[in-house]
This record gives C-alpha cells, sequence and structure tokens, in this order.
C-alpha cells in the first residue's frame, strides 16, 4: 500500500506544473445553457442520402431480379411455340384463381400446391434443355404437352378441393331440421 503511494506521489509530481487549474469564469453556466438553445440549421442531407439509398435499391433489385418468363427456344417450330404460350396463359390463369383464394384455412393446400408446382417447372425445363439440345421430335413434344396438361390439371384439382372444403365449411355452420 505504502509503494502504490510513493508511487502517485512521484507520478504527481512529475505533472505538477502541469495541470489545467484555470477556474471557469461564473457565466460558464449560462453560455453553454445559450449554446444548448440555440437552433443552428440543421444541414439537410437526407434528401440526398433518400436518393442515393432509392438509386442502390434499384440498382440492386435490377441485379437480382430473376425473370420468370420462360425462355425463347432456339430449335422450336412456331406450332411448338404457340402451344406453349397457349398452356402457360392457361396455367398462369389457374394459379391467379389459385392465389385469390388465398385465406388462412387454405394456406397450406396453396403452399403445398405450390412447391409441387415448383417440380413440375423443374421437370418442364428439362424438357425444355432436351428440346433445345436435341431439337423436336414426337417424344420431346408429347412430354412436354403432358406436362403442361398435369400442371394444368393439378391446378383445376387443388382449386377443386378448396370449393369443396369451403362449401364443407359453410354447410357445416349450417343446421339441417
Amino acid at each position: 500500500m505504502k509503494n502504490e503511494k510513493d508511487n502517485l506521489d512521484k507520478l504527481f509530481s512529475k505533472f505538477e506544473n502541469q495541470w489545467d487549474i484555470e477556474e471557469l469564469n461564473s457565466d460558464h453556466q449560462v453560455d453553454f445553457m445559450q449554446k444548448l438553445n440555440k437552433k443552428e440549421p440543421k444541414k439537410k442531407y437526407w434528401f440526398m442520402t433518400a436518393i442515393a439509398a432509392s438509386i442502390v435499391l434499384m440498382i440492386g433489385a435490377s441485379i437480382f431480379y430473376k425473370n420468370e418468363k420462360p425462355k425463347e427456344f432456339k430449335f422450336a417450330s412456331k406450332e411448338t411455340k404457340r402451344t406453349d404460350s397457349i398452356f402457360n396463359i392457361l396455367i398462369d390463369n389457374e394459379l391467379v384463381k389459385l392465389k385469390e383464394k388465398s385465406s388462412p384455412e387454405n394456406e397450406q393446400i396453396i403452399n403445398d400446391a405450390l412447391k409441387q408446382m415448383k417440380t413440375f417447372d423443374a421437370d418442364y425445363q428439362k424438357i425444355i434443355n432436351e428440346l433445345q439440345k436435341n431439337g423436336e421430335n414426337k417424344q420431346i413434344i408429347y412430354a412436354m404437352i403432358s406436362n403442361l396438361q398435369t400442371r394444368i390439371s393439378f391446378l383445376q384439382t387443388v382449386l377443386k378441393r378448396i370449393e369443396d372444403n369451403e362449401k364443407l365449411k359453410n354447410t357445416s355452420n349450417e343446421e339441417t331440421l
């Protein structure tokens, strides 16, 4: 303990004439309060920051945005392209109907259906890759049309099931005499 005191004494003696001992003037508190209350105009960098953030967001969105349109067929005939286009329009319409039926009761059914649709889409992409790689032949065209028909009938079945569930719910709340 004595050793520590000696060390502190040496330290204070070493810096003896270097301490700031100037006293504050009597108006110090008033000056401080005036500066505190003084409202300086704030620089408005938020506008420029918002513009910069918007630009960064748009660039980021454009980089990471995945275009969901199917690839244009390189080796497909006009009939194949037209068939694909018609079926995809029908599928899109069924998907819109499915999403319109979204409710807490139907959420699980819709999520499962969308997962299954991703599987169908992956299979379809394999067929399209095969079509582009090997050109058109009856087997590939048949597989493509079969996949498209399967997707449409699957979506129609899911919509029918949702409608049946809704009817069942409505009839279970009614009393029969």
